[in-house]
């Protein structure tokens, strides 16, 4: 595998070319965020400094297409590959094989990945302000499972892992 370095630096080419659909399948090969659930990626709204979105779209058991930022590659890659890891996870729950239906466990699921890369465990880990909005996010989903539910009980272990991350970057 290529330094980070590196690929910032092909990233940076394809960006300058206009070629963001491409740069973002060479990141996708490169850190290995693969499903067979994916039928491809599209442009989707733009980034702004309020909001970077990357979206899955596609009905429940049917392939799936993440719509990206055309502006995506104004951003840093570290935080791009964790998004996409985040919405490859997604693509993986909306399959027939083993689909999800409830919202909040897709994105605690999502985020838990953002955290600590199971499913795709070439991703490297954003840096610690990033990894804590991606904590607090992903209890906030956990929270919205409602209190004592059979979702919380499922990932009570990594709720605790989550936790145990984010008193570590808060203490520095």
């Amino acid at each position: 595998m290529q330094t980070l370095a590196e690929i910032e630096q092909i990233v940076q080419h394809y960006h300058e070319l206009g070629e963001t659909l491409l740069a973002i399948e060479f990141l996708a090969d490169q850190y290995e965020i693969k499903h067979p659930n994916l039928k491809g990626f599209e442009y989707g709204e733009k980034a702004t400094l309020q909001q970077f979105l990357m979206t899955t779209v596609g009905h429940l058991g049917a392939s799936q297409v993440i719509k990206i930022p055309e502006n995506t590659f104004e951003y840093p890659v570290l935080l791009v590959v964790n998004l996409l890891a985040h919405e490859m996870v997604h693509v993986g729950q909306k399959g027939a094989e083993n689909t999800i239906l409830d919202k909040n466990e897709r994105e605690w699921q999502a985020y838990y990945e953002m955290l600590f890369h199971k499913q795709f465990p070439l991703v490297p880990d954003a840096p610690n302000f990033l990894r804590k909005q991606f904590a607090q996010k992903g209890l906030d989903y956990y929270k919205r499972m409602g209190e004592g539910s059979e979702l919380q009980l499922k990932y009570v272990k990594q709720k605790q892992e989550v936790e145990a991350l984010l008193g570590d970057i808060l203490l520095g």
